[in-house]
C-alpha cells in the first residue's frame, strides 16, 4: 500500500491488521517563514537563527533556518492523519539531522512500515526527510500503536491565522529608500519622547539628516531620557510651537532642507503655516496627504487619501488629491496604479454627491485631465479590495477587488478607515503631505516612533524620484 494523494476533506485510518510490512505514504510542503514564526511562537524556541535575518547573516548557510523539529511535527502529522492515521499513539520516536531546512525549501517526508509487533500492536515505522534536491534533512525511526478499529472522521477546520510580523514589514519600508543619499529634514517641535526618538531613529538607519527645530533645553531632556547623545545635530532654538513651525517652514522655503516634520506640536500648526500665502511653502497644486498602510491581509500596500487635510473636498479638489497620490505611487514603484474612487455604492446616484464626483473624476482620467493611473469608481470599499465581492457583484474592472489607491470622499470616512486599518487590522501606516514645495511627514501625535521613520523612507525616496525627474 502507497499513500501519496488522500483525500483532503476526510481523515481515515489503517488498522494494524490492515498494516503491511513495507507499506509506506508521503507527505510534501514547502517551508514558509509563517511556519517558522508560528513553530518559534507554539514552541517557544526563539532562536535567533530561526528569525533573526541579521543575525543569521552570520552563520553558515546566511540564511534564517527552520527549527530542527518543524521536520519532526512533519513525521508526525504523516503518522497521525494518514498512516496509520486516526487513534494512532506515538510510543517512541529518534531523529537524526543530516542538514538545515531553509525558507522556500520543499520537504518530503516518506514514511514506511519495517516491523509488526502483534503481541502490542505496535509497528516500527523508519522515517525519512528530504528536501527538493533530494537531500537528505532527516532520518530515524518511529514506533506507534495502531488503531485496531476503522476510523473515518471529517477532517476538523482549523482556525485561520494571520502572522503580524511588524518589524518585517517595517524593514521592508525602509527598504524602499536603500541606496539613496539621505535627506536634509526639519523636525518641528520633537518634545516628546515618540517624535523624538522616530527622528533619531530614522537618522540612525541614514533616512535623513535631521535639523531640530525648538526648545532646545527640552529636546535635550527628552533626549537624555531616552539615552540618545544629540553631539553633531543641528538644532535650531524656538521657543513655542508655533515658532517651532515657522522657523521650520522657513527653512524649506529658503531651500536648506528637502523636507519637513511634524513633532510633537498639533497639526493646525504647522500647516497653518505650510499654507500661509506670504510666507508659506504652497504651490499651484492642492495640499493633501497619503496615508502608505501595509494591512498584513491585504496583498500589496495600499495608499489612502485625504484623511488628513481636506475636510470635505470638491470635485476641482479631488483632481488634485488624486494626483498627488498617483504621483507618489509611481515613486514608491507603483508605475500605473489602480484607482479605486470610495462611495458607500457601486453606481451613480444623484442624491450621493461622491458617486457623481467619482464618475466625474474617471471621465477626466480618460481626457487626460489625471494622468498616470488606472481609475474607476464609484467603488464600495469591498469591491475595492475584495476580488470576491467584486465578482458577486458583477463588477468587471482592473481596478474592483485589486486597488492600489483608495480616494476617500472627505476626511472623516477616510480618518476612520485608516485609523482602523492600523488598529483593528494591524497595519503599519506612514503618512505623508504632498503638494507643497517640499514633502511633509505628518503622522499623528499617538504614532509610534517606527511609523515616522518609515514615513521618512516614503519622503527619502519621493525626494531622489523628484530630483530624478527634474534631471530629464
Amino acid at each position: 500500500m502507497d499513500i501519496t494523494n488522500p483525500p483532503l476533506d476526510t481523515l481515515e485510518n489503517i488498522t494494524f491488521d490492515e498494516i503491511k510490512v513495507g507499506d509506506s505514504a508521503v507527505l510534501s510542503r514547502t517551508v514558509r517563514r509563517e511556519d517558522i514564526q508560528l513553530f518559534a511562537a507554539v514552541s517557544g524556541d526563539v532562536n535567533p537563527s530561526h528569525l533573526d535575518d541579521l543575525y543569521a547573516r552570520d552563520i553558515p548557510g546566511g540564511e534564517v533556518t527552520a527549527h530542527g523539529m518543524l521536520s519532526g511535527a512533519m513525521i508526525s502529522a504523516l503518522l497521525g492523519n494518514q498512516f496509520p492515521g486516526p487513534g494512532t499513539v506515538y510510543v517512541s520516536q529518534n531523529l537524526n539531522f543530516h542538514a538545515t531546512v531553509h525558507i522556500g525549501d520543499t520537504l518530503t517526508v516518506k514514511l514506511q512500515c519495517v516491523e509488526k509487533i502483534p503481541a502490542a500492536k505496535q509497528v516500527r515505522i523508519a522515517c525519512l526527510v528530504s528536501n527538493q534536491d533530494d537531500r537528505l534533512i532527516v532520518d530515524g525511526e518511529a514506533v506507534v500503536a495502531a488503531p485496531l478499529n476503522r476510523i473515518r472522521r471529517a477532517r476538523a477546520p482549523l482556525p485561520e491565522i494571520t502572522v503580524t510580523d511588524r518589524q518585517r514589514r517595517y524593514e521592508a519600508l525602509i527598504a524602499l529608500s536603500e541606496g539613496l543619499p539621505a535627506v536634509r529634514m526639519a523636525v518641528a517641535h520633537p518634545c516628546d519622547a515618540e517624535s523624538l526618538k522616530g527622528a533619531l531613529q530614522a537618522m540612525h538607519e541614514g533616512l535623513i539628516v535631521p535639523v531640530l527645530v525648538g526648545p532646545g533645553n527640552r529636546i535635550r531632556k527628552v533626549a537624555e531620557e531616552l539615552g540618545e547623545d544629540l553631539t553633531g545635530v543641528e538644532m535650531i532654538e524656538a521657543a513655542f510651537s508655533v515658532e517651532s513651525a515657522e522657523k521650520a517652514v522657513t527653512l524649506a522655503r529658503e531651500g536648506k532642507v528637502d523636507a519637513l516634520m511634524k513633532g510633537s506640536l498639533h497639526t493646525d500648526e504647522l500647516m497653518s503655516q505650510v499654507v500661509d500665502k506670504t510666507h508659506g511653502i504652497r504651490t499651484a497644486r492642492r495640499i493633501s496627504h497619503v496615508f502608505l498602510a501595509d494591512v498584513p491581509r491585504y496583498p500589496r500596500p495600499l495608499l489612502i487619501t485625504d484623511a488628513a487635510i481636506n475636510i470635505q473636498p470638491e470635485l476641482a479638489d479631488m483632481v488634485d488629491i488624486v494626483q498627488n497620490a498617483i504621483d507618489l505611487a509611481h515613486a514608491i514603484n507603483i508605475p500605473n496604479p489602480r484607482v479605486a474612487l470610495l462611495s458607500a455604492v457601486e453606481t451613480v446616484n444623484p442624491k450621493i454627491p461622491s458617486t457623481l464626483i467619482a464618475a466625474a473624476l474617471c471621465k477626466m482620467a480618460d481626457r487626460g485631465q489625471i494622468r498616470g493611473g488606472i481609475l474607476d469608481g464609484p467603488l464600495a470599499f469591498d469591491n475595492a479590495v475584495s476580488p470576491f465581492a467584486a465578482r458577486t457583484k458583477g463588477i468587471v474592472s482592473e481596478v474592483a477587488g485589486n486597488a492600489d489607491l483608495l480616494v476617500v470622499p472627505d476626511l472623516e470616512s477616510g480618518n476612520m478607515l485608516a485609523k482602523q486599518l492600523e488598529y483593528l487590522a494591524g497595519g503599519l501606516l506612514t503618512g505623508v503631505v504632498l503638494g507643497a514645495r517640499v514633502p511633509i511627514v505628518l503622522t499623528s501625535r499617538a504614532d509610534r516612533a517606527d511609523a515616522r521613520s518609515a514615513s521618512c523612507a516614503v519622503v527619502k525616496r519621493l525626494v531622489a524620484h523628484r530630483l530624478a525627474a527634474a534631471t530629464l
